[in-house]
């Protein structure tokens, strides 16, 4: 037996599915709550019954595939390894069925059969963020203003999940193969495979996942989940982001050595100007600011927003680029 279940809601106009329906086409999301069968075919016969030519990522619980369907819509849907239990299936559907946020990839449904099972996805153009930042071909195209929407794409974003929804979610795994670009380069969270629901009437103790290197610290000893670990990870990811690659050796020396802008900025584009430099400054005092080692430390993302949205404008005497970052105190 074959179970589809396609959400529909109202949706503003998408750069991403169905601009190119030619008339007479019909919309698959008008029919598919009546056919789930034949949802099912579609997305088998769109990925060649998910060949390796269609996979466009892997991820720890699942591979995606990019499904282009008669009526020239496309799709990414995340297959789900079979030897995963139903556990990590069925949170990924709750997480997406309480969030609707412009900037969290949108979720249209879910097939569960015993041939297999997967989840359909807003397909998002340009892939992800780690990808962009790792191509010599398409990183110049990534400036510095670009990076600075990206950073309060994914902001707004978290700040919804932790204090916007029914209650908090944790998203758990934010890294930069986790970030989606469109073509116009807006950002949009994904892979909802480990998020969790909190309760505010629980510990909320949750087995360790998450990628290496943008895991917070505290969970080196401790099982408790709270938003403060994805404020960490998202610390980590926009140090990446204006650096270029993983900021490693940049957290292991910050609390011994100073650092100014300009030696940790990507060198494959050229330097921003004053102005753009100042508010990059800001971004990277932010983001330090919420990787510190004590969680109750570490801003709140409400307070992310908040700190770029009303911090005062540049100094025109002050020249961003040879600052000294500050590190605070509970660094030493």
């Amino acid at each position: 037996m074959t179970l589809v279940t396609i959400l529909q809601f109202k949706r503003k106009k998408s750069s991403s599915v169905g601009k190119e329906n030619e008339p007479g086409q019909t919309n698959l999301f008008g029919i598919w709550n009546f056919d789930g069968e034949d949802v099912y075919k579609k997305i088998v016969e769109a990925t060649e019954n998910f060949s390796d030519t269609h996979c466009i990522g892997i991820g720890g619980n699942g591979s995606v595939y990019k499904a282009v369907l008669p009526t020239r819509e496309i799709f990414a849907v995340k297959k789900i390894h079979m030897m995963e239990d139903d556990e990590l299936f069925n949170r990924e559907i709750d997480t997406l069925m309480h969030i609707r946020h412009r900037n969290i990839v949108k979720f249209y449904g879910f097939c569960s059969a015993i041939q297999g099972r997967f989840l359909i996805y807003e397909y998002v153009d340009r892939g992800s963020l780690a990808a962009s930042l790792e191509s010599k071909e398409t990183v110049v195209t990534l400036g510095w203003t670009k990076r600075l929407n990206i950073f309060k794409d994914v902001a707004h974003a978290l700040s919804y999940m932790h204090h916007g929804c029914f209650a908090p979610i944790v998203h758990r795994d934010i890294t930069s193969n986790n970030i989606l670009l469109d073509l116009e380069f807006r950002a949009y969270i994904s892979d909802f495979g480990i998020a969790k629901i909190l309760d505010t009437d629980s510990s909320n103790c949750t087995n360790l996942a998450g990628a290496k290197g943008y895991l917070a610290p505290e969970l080196a000893y401790t099982t408790s989940m709270t938003e403060k670990c994805d404020v960490y990870s998202f610390g980590v990811l926009i140090l990446e982001l204006f650096m270029g690659h993983h900021p490693g050796d940049f957290l292991s020396s910050m609390a011994t050595e100073s650092t100014s802008l300009e030696d940790i900025l990507d060198t494959r584009l050229q330097l921003p100007e004053a102005e753009i430099a100042s508010e990059i400054f800001k971004v990277i005092t932010i983001a330090v600011r919420c990787i510190e080692p004590n969680p109750s430390h570490r801003l709140t993302m409400q307070q992310v927003i908040k700190l770029f949205s009303t911090a005062e404008g540049a100094d025109n005497h002050l020249d961003y680029l040879h600052t000294d970052i500050h590190i605070p105190a509970c660094w030493s």
